[in-house]
Parts: C-alpha cells; structure tokens; sequence
C-alpha cells in the first residue's frame, strides 16, 4: 500500500513577471486560484506571487462608486478589502496565498503585512510608518498630511488569504489622480523613487520584499 505523499513544507516563492514582462490582471487571479487548490489539497504550506500588472482599476468589498476613475476607465470589482486602487506599471504586487495558523486573526496578518512592507522600504532609505484607522504604509512627504507609498487589501475564507499588497516604487502618479485612492480624499500617495530621491524599481525591490514576506508567511501559516 502506497503512502500519500509529503506536503512541501516551504511556501513557494515565484516571481511572476517584471516589466516589461506585465500580467494581466486577469492571469493573477487565476494563479491565485491555482495556489488556493494546491493549499487545499495539502499539495504545499501556500504561495507566494510576485509581479507587476498591466495597468487595471480594481474595487473592493467597500467601494464607493462616487470613487470611480472620473475618466469612465474599466473598473475590476475584486472581493479583497478596500476601496478602489490601481495596480500598473512601476508598482510591485505580492500575493501571499497561505491558511493561517489558529488564533492568528486578520487584522494581526494585515499589521505583519505592513511591517515587512516598512522593513522594504528601510532598505531604500525610506521610513515608512501606519497611520491609526487607515491600512497600508505611509510616509512624510513633506505635504501636510502623509502620503501613502504601499497599499493593503486581502480576502479571507476558511483561514486561507488571497489578494495582498501593492508598493509603488516607480510608477506615474497620474492614474491615482484619476480616482479616490482606497476611498481617502485627504492624502496623497507617493513612490519609494520620489522619497528615496532615486529611480527604485519593482525589479529593484522584489528581492527585499520577497525575503521580508517569506520570512513573515513561515512563521504565521499552518
């Protein structure tokens, strides 16, 4: 009699694709979806996804059409979290698809997703802090108010995350212009490039991040 074969107990990293090698947004979801069954059928511990889109609008779970881009641009309705945002060219996208361990809640996940998203930014330079009620990175960007650098939206069902995070590192500011940002009208949102004062890619800073997220995932996955 055959024994059922072991679980990989590592969570797998791939990178996607960096430009000019952009994913559809479309691709991601599925890839997503793929590492979900793998995690239900005890194939691996999770997944880890990182890649740059094509540019695409997305809405979440709160969103408020009123924050639509003003131009008419498509908008994908997703089921994460959040409001509206834009992932696109210049920006790195990690999805971190794991079931976490008991008694590790969600709100506790979304705080150690920020932190490795602060530990990133550290290694460019750049100090990025939370702001209380608000999810995601920011920094002081000499504005009044501080502006956004990295966003969190994730989707939980039976303990298992999809979706994840976004760090601008060197995309144009103009589609965020084009729409309420995760619904905050009072904040601007910037890149690792404009605080760092130097051109950081996603490709530049995919290695950092992909280290400070795995390290994270092995200690909070079941």
């Amino acid at each position: 009699m055959s024994s059922a074969p072991a679980i990989d107990a590592s969570i797998r990293s791939t990178t996607v694709g960096l430009s000019p090698d952009l994913v559809p947004y479309g691709r991601g979801i599925r890839l997503q979806s793929d590492a979900v069954a793998r995690l239900e059928a005890g194939i691996d511990r999770g997944s880890l996804l990182l890649l740059e889109h094509e540019s695409v609008y997305t809405a979440g779970r709160r969103s408020d059409p009123a924050d639509y881009p003003k131009d008419g641009s498509p908008v994908v309705a997703v089921d994460r979290g959040g409001k509206v945002t834009w992932h696109g060219p210049g920006q790195l996208v990690a999805y971190p698809v794991v079931r976490l361990r008991a008694r590790f809640g969600v709100v506790d996940f979304v705080r150690e997703l920020e932190q490795a998203l602060i530990d990133t930014a550290a290694e460019f330079g750049v100090t990025g802090f939370r702001v209380e009620g608000r999810s995601g990175v920011w920094v002081d960007s000499g504005d009044r108010s501080p502006s956004k650098v990295a966003q969190v939206g994730i989707h939980t069902r039976d303990g298992i995350v999809t979706h994840g995070v976004a760090l601008n590192c060197s995309n144009a500011p103009e589609p965020f212009g084009n729409i309420v940002p995760c619904g905050i009208s009072d904040a601007g949102v910037t890149t690792l490039s404009a605080v760092a004062g130097r051109s950081v890619s996603p490709a530049d800073a995919a290695p950092a991040l992909e280290r400070h997220l795995l390290a994270m995932l092995e200690e909070v996955a079941a």
